[in-house]
């Protein structure tokens, strides 16, 4: 069975489609995006991701579920870990119709584990299968497999408590003591992004020059710290196309942008079309 590893020359939010893949757990050089929701089903070592302006580890066993149009890059890997790695289109994702307390924290920004883990001998046939059925063509997966997936998903959601989130992003912690300069910055970026936010604002929130400040998050993460914002607020403006009917104007602005033709302009860019188009692909009515 091949193990897959990133490929780090994949343009960003280039889609995966319906995946299910066994991978190998590797470093990062640079972080990934694309707009699908991705579980992660650790099957031996752990894992240790920086996303959403935060560390967090996924353990051996453990099942983690996030929105993959945020940047995210393994920044640590422990004891030779595999896992199975999922992805879903996010369309199809909205239109299962799961319960808000899944739906509305992974689009808030979360990275979600299950609460509970009694069922990691059935998971791992299920993945297994997974594996096999979407091997063929991840453009029109066998029924069995939605539905199975579907149901898993519930199951995963009925382990979550009752934390509603809806309309806002929640707030981030700053990094453990641990947490290097760069790491920092990026945690900084994701609780401020909304607001308006220069180099300076997140150098001199670390103690760095400017400069400087820009090098080594290029050298950390393998983009800008402007494109960083940018990544942010482009996922904050798909959140709300996806999830609101607010004006797309509206959408840019509470999104961070400060003008409705730099959105555009960086939507198209990022997205390869227009908000209006994204929107109605996504199942949100105007």
């Amino acid at each position: 069975m091949r193990l897959h590893t990133f490929n780090h020359a994949r343009p960003d939010l280039t889609p995966y489609g319906f995946t299910c893949e066994l991978w190998k757990g590797a470093l990062m050089r640079r972080p990934d995006r694309h707009n699908e929701i991705e579980l992660n089903l650790m099957l031996r070592g752990s894992l240790t991701y920086l996303i959403g302006g935060q560390r967090v580890t996924l353990q051996e066993t453990g099942l983690g579920a996030f929105w993959a149009a945020l940047p995210h890059q393994i920044i640590g890997a422990r004891d030779e870990p595999q896992y199975y790695v999922v992805t879903l289109p996010l369309a199809w994702f909205l239109q299962c119709q799961l319960p808000a307390k899944l739906v509305d924290r992974l689009l808030a920004g979360e990275f979600l584990t299950e609460t509970t883990r009694s069922s990691e001998g059935f998971d791992n046939a299920l993945f297994d299968q997974w594996e096999r059925d979407l091997s063929v063509g991840a453009e029109n997966p066998p029924t069995a497999v939605l539905l199975e997936l579907q149901a898993r998903m519930l199951r995963f959601a009925s382990t979550l408590p009752e934390m509603p989130v809806r309309g806002a992003w929640p707030r981030i912690r700053t990094g453990s003591s641990n947490a290097t300069k760069a790491e920092l910055m990026a945690s900084y970026i994701a609780r401020h992004f909304q607001e308006p936010l220069s180099v300076q604002d997140v150098a001199s929130h670390v103690g760095l020059h400017p400069n400087y400040a820009m090098t080594l998050f290029k050298k950390t993460f393998r983009t800008t710290l402007n494109d960083y914002v940018t990544h942010y607020r482009l996922a904050q403006a798909q959140r709300l196309l996806a999830t609101t009917q607010d004006k797309i104007l509206e959408i840019a602005y509470a999104s961070g942008f400060r003008t409705s033709s730099r959105f555009y302009d960086a939507f198209q860019r990022a997205c390869g079309c227009s908000p209006n188009h994204y929107r109605r692909q996504h199942g949100a009515t105007t």
